[in-house]
């Protein structure tokens, strides 16, 4: 019997190729060359006719990055989109329409005024907390709020408050079918995902969802809160892209999570200007929130005078009334002095231009009052004015006003 020996095979294979003339090597490895190169132009023809698949060996490399990279762009899109889907599913049973209800002049009867949008923001002893903005509300001599799922009940107002534009009103407990997650609207960032959840132009389009981004984080805008043509406030708001129109205000603006980071407030509205609208920091409104729940209305500092930045008033007045020195030329002017006032109380007058509260230089009517209602009820202000050319000294001590 003989065993077969894998070795004694291999030393007579080597043998016999150790005895191949070099024309044949030669000639055969320029064939071999020359194949693959025919073979690799030829594989895109092969694949079509379908000889050679498409995931063959030789372009696995190449299709496994594709397939990764498509991969990996599918699982981003499939994320945002899931993000946003479950957030407003999350969120938007949270947002309710405010409709806002005043007597009808020519009629005397009672009629829908205006309408806008709330956010269920708590449920308590029986009760449920809407919170909305302060314009939404105003005037009302009732109001009623419409459900996501289209029923309408009785409001109360529990308290408003014109310089936050904030409102906060109560409904029965069970009427209010989800409350919304509070968010941290200190922790939101520039190009961070936003949704405006409410109802623009009316209780038909109620309950509509817009996306967006955030545009600006803290942005500081002013506002004329009485309506006179003159700045006499600055807010402080989140800037987004995110569609907000007439009847959003008051509505939901919340992060890819359906947490509430933004009370929806106002719009930039120009031409030529898109996509700036504007919403109240969550952050920034709770506490104002909590102490209209609490007692109706925040109590402010009281300074009793009606003011106008000199920037404001013509230069024409400066020489013939205020005649003021020239070096003088920023501060806020005093227009009335009510009387009983802290102000009148200190011996403030008309035309006493105020030009520095507590070693501060004031420059318009913007910094006197964030001067004030950094102020607490009973406080002592310092002023510097100046009454013509004479420059003077006072000291007012604040009182309580409901704004």
């Amino acid at each position: 019997m003989e065993f077969y020996d894998e070795q004694d095979e291999q030393e007579k294979n080597v043998e016999k190729k150790r005895h191949i003339p070099k024309n044949i090597l030669m000639s055969g490895f320029a064939g071999a060359v020359i194949g693959a190169t025919l073979f690799a132009f030829a594989i895109p023809t092969f694949s079509k006719i379908g000889l050679i698949e498409e995931n063959s060996p030789i372009q696995a490399s190449e299709a496994r990055k594709y397939q990764a990279s498509s991969l990996q762009e599918k699982l981003v899109n499939i994320n945002v989109k899931s993000g946003f889907i479950d957030a407003v599913d999350k969120a938007s049973e949270a947002v309710v329409g405010v409709i806002n209800i005043q007597t009808d002049s020519f009629s005397e009867t009672d009629a829908e005024a205006g309408t806008g949008s709330g956010v269920i923001y708590k449920k308590e002893n029986g009760k449920a907390f809407i919170v909305t903005n302060h314009h939404v509300i105003e005037g009302a001599k009732r109001i009623e709020v419409s459900l996501s799922d289209g029923k309408k009940v009785h409001a109360s107002i529990l308290g408003s408050d014109i310089v936050t534009d904030l409102a906060v009103l109560q409904i029965d407990e069970k009427h209010a079918q989800k409350v919304i997650e509070i968010g941290n609207s200190g922790e939101v960032k520039r190009g961070e995902p936003v949704i405006a959840i409410g109802n623009p132009l009316g209780l038909e389009f109620s309950g509509t969802v817009t996306q967006g981004i955030i545009s600006a984080n803290e942005r500081v805008l002013p506002v004329d809160l009485d309506n006179d043509g003159h700045y006499d406030w600055q807010v402080e708001v989140l800037q987004t892209d995110a569609a907000i129109n007439p009847g959003n205000s008051g509505g939901a603006l919340v992060n890819v999570g359906g947490q509430l980071v933004g009370i929806n407030s106002m719009k930039i509205s120009a031409e030529g200007v898109e996509g700036i609208g504007l919403a109240i920091p969550i952050n920034r409104a709770m506490p104002v929130i909590q102490e209209l729940e609490e007692t109706g209305s925040v109590k402010r500092p009281y300074f009793g005078v009606e003011l106008r930045s000199l920037n404001e008033i013509p230069s024409y007045y400066w020489d013939e009334t205020l005649q003021l020195p020239s070096s003088v030329t920023d501060g806020v002017c005093i227009l009335d002095v009510r009387s009983p006032s802290p102000a009148a109380q200190a011996g403030l007058r008309e035309y006493d231009v105020l030009v520095e509260v507590d070693g501060k230089p004031v420059r318009n009517i913007i910094e006197f009052r964030t001067a004030l209602y950094n102020k607490k009820i009973n406080d002592t202000m310092n002023i510097v004015f100046y009454r013509g050319t004479k420059k003077e000294k006072a000291t007012v001590k604040l009182g309580a006003e409901k704004y």
